[in-house]
């Protein structure tokens, strides 16, 4: 590219190419062993001679049950200054190769326009993470809840979208300190002003996605909640038509030699009579209260 400053980008890097660019460009051993370590968060620091950033963005696909920092997103690390910009990150990064393609130089004036639109093709992948899949499956979700019988796997399912929601909301609220430095008078322009926006939208989007996530959930334990009560109340209508009845039929089923009924002539076909007139009297007065 032609612009007016030196773009380095390293894939996979080893301690020892590291080690040659910090000899080269005077790094920070600090630095460097943060561009080392695994699941960094996002965030800046100044440098006496550069700035170092860390930025996370979601790749373009990843399992639906993933539900660590290091599964769900991917990491950049950036050092720059007014003559060079080093980004380092493992494996292959979509918008990375796209700015390389797409990007045009004339729009390159300094390092810092270049490094406010690498954020904010970052902060970009959230926004198409929520469009592009979440809101497609909560939206099928909520049809499982509301129109379907059968619920399989859908909790443990709503569960890692859960997960993954709340790591994209700490890693969004860390990206706060980023846009707000890039938003300061030494770099603000109309760009940054578009960081902000972008910045605005992912948050408010993902805020929208963990309460309909936990919406979802808490009526789905509700309506289950509803399904057992609605269980419990009918063997206990069925329990309570059976008690008078098994109270009588214990009565005499004792045997007792003076018990005078067990010599009418009539007295199995009145017990029977009985019996049938306490369960209508039990079913009107349910009908009556509308437990049935």
């Amino acid at each position: 590219m032609n612009t007016p400053f030196q773009w380095i980008d390293v894939q996979d890097p080893t301690r020892e190419e590291l080690l040659v660019l910090k000899e080269q460009f005077h790094l920070h051993d600090a630095s460097i062993d943060d561009c080392l370590q695994i699941g960094q968060l996002p965030k800046i620091e100044e440098f006496h001679n550069y700035y170092f950033l860390i930025i996370r963005s979601i790749p373009t696909s990843f399992d639906n049950f993933a539900d660590t920092l290091t599964e769900i997103t991917e990491r950049v690390s950036v050092f720059f200054s007014e003559d060079y910009i080093i980004t380092v990150h493992r494996g292959r990064i979509d918008y990375l190769e796209k700015i390389a393609e797409t990007f045009k130089p004339s729009k390159l004036h300094t390092s810092k326009f270049f490094i406010n639109h690498l954020t904010a093709e970052a902060l970009k992948t959230f926004e198409n993470l929520v469009i592009n899949k979440l809101n497609i499956q909560l939206d099928s979700y909520e049809e499982i809840v509301f129109l379907k019988k059968r619920k399989k796997n859908f909790v443990r399912q709503l569960y890692y979208i859960k997960r993954q929601t709340d790591h994209i909301r700490i890693i969004l609220t860390l990206y706060q300190d980023i846009v707000d430095f890039f938003h300061l008078s030494a770099f603000k322009n109309v760009y940054t002003q578009d960081l902000k926006d972008i910045y605005a939208r992912a948050t408010t989007l993902y805020r929208n996605s963990a309460e309909n996530t936990s919406q979802l959930l808490s009526i789905y334990f509700n309506m289950e909640s509803n399904h057992t009560n609605d269980i419990m109340r009918t063997l206990t209508i069925i329990s309570v038509f059976f008690m008078p009845l098994t109270f009588i039929v214990g009565v005499y089923g004792m045997n007792f030699r003076n018990m005078p009924e067990l010599e009418w002539d009539y007295g199995y076909p009145l017990i029977m009579l009985l019996m049938v007139m306490l369960a209508l009297i039990i079913y009107f007065w349910f009908k009556r209260k509308r437990w049935l």
